[in-house]
């Protein structure tokens, strides 16, 4: 976890050393509300992220790469079980913006999404540390500085295991997977 963050920090402080006046770098904060389902739960539940961001785009072609640091709780709480994790979540996509004059853009993004789990197991769930996941999703470029997006993540794997005793006190294991549809606002500096 230490070498990651480490690694993460020194790409983003590289990035903040490129000049500013390049019209192909720019960088903002994103955040915005996620709304969870859990494979074996009937239930959506709500959630946050917020952090900052970074883009790159070809100008020409309107392709490009975003990738963000967020802090993001998804997940769900219930009497039975706590599901909700937080955690820093770094997306990396691919991103193709088409405009429609110089101040509206509609763009197209999909690509790998890393987790990494700050809260503690429970004593009925075990959470993994870390996962992988894709995303893909759709917004609005405004104003050259503002975009609006929805974004829908679906991880790879497990999102962890719950334990549980049934009716003849039998002891019974459940993976679960948390797909989350995240909804944001960023503004570009």
């Amino acid at each position: 976890m230490k070498k990651v963050v480490t690694v993460l920090f020194i790409v983003v402080c590289a990035c903040v050393a490129l000049p500013a006046q390049a019209q192909f770098f720019q960088m903002g904060i994103k955040g915005g509300a996620n709304v969870s389902k859990i494979s074996f739960n009937k239930e959506d539940r709500g959630g946050f992220f917020i952090g900052p961001m970074a883009e790159v785009t070809i100008p020409i072609l309107g392709l490009g790469i975003d990738a963000a640091l967020l802090y993001n709780q998804k997940g769900s709480k219930s009497d039975e079980f706590n599901l909700k994790q937080s955690g820093l979540d770094i997306p990396v996509n691919l991103k193709w913006t088409f405009g429609l004059g110089s101040m509206f853009g509609i763009y197209v993004a999909a690509g790998p999404d890393f987790f990494f789990n700050f809260k503690d197991d429970t004593y009925n769930v075990t959470k993994r540390k870390s996962m992988v996941g894709m995303n893909f999703g759709a917004g609005l470029k405004l104003i050259k500085h503002l975009q609006v997006g929805v974004n829908y993540n679906i991880p790879l794997g497990n999102s962890g295991e719950v334990e549980w005793r049934d009716v003849g006190d039998a002891l019974k294991y459940r993976d679960y997977k948390i797909k989350t549809w995240q909804m944001s606002l960023a503004y570009m500096f």
